[in-house]
């Protein structure tokens, strides 16, 4: 699979940057953002596969957040990750358009796992995409 590009969104500092050393080293072309403001605005600016986001953030909370990137990038995969359990705020977040759920310590490996799964996801989703706009060129050549 080619390099994915992920969005790693954390209030706590020290926790993003080990995450994006870590993911880095695994060859994940890995950003950060520490806050819900600052990931939309770097989504706007620039495409990625998955967005890894906190639930609890001190400015915009992760429900908020992945209502706004799924307005901005629709086709991006969003990952919530909570230090937090809540069934309640994994059902809301699965039911907007999360790719997933995990609780934080996650294990690097799982993480990087459910990164591969998202990023598959976003590009299956993509090439269904180029078919059908394919298609519908086809079609629009026969009017």
């Amino acid at each position: 699979m080619e390099e994915m590009r992920v969005l790693f969104v954390d209030d706590e500092k020290d926790f993003l940057e080990t995450l994006i050393k870590r993911m880095k080293k695994r060859h994940v072309d890995a950003y950060a953002a520490s806050s819900g403001t600052e990931a939309l605005q770097l989504i706007r600016e620039s495409s990625f596969d998955v967005v890894v986001l906190d639930v609890r953030m001190p400015d915009m909370d992760g429900i908020e957040v992945l209502k706004a990137i799924k307005t901005i990038a629709p086709l991006s995969e969003v990952i919530m990750l909570t230090g937090h359990a809540c069934l309640e705020v994994a059902r809301e977040g699965m039911s907007l358009g999360a790719f997933d759920y995990l609780m934080k310590p996650v294990n690097i490996d799982e993480l990087l796992y459910k990164l591969q799964d998202a990023c598959k996801q976003k590009r299956l989703q993509e090439e269904k995409i180029r078919k059908l706009e394919q298609v519908m060129t086809t079609c629009s050549v026969f009017k």
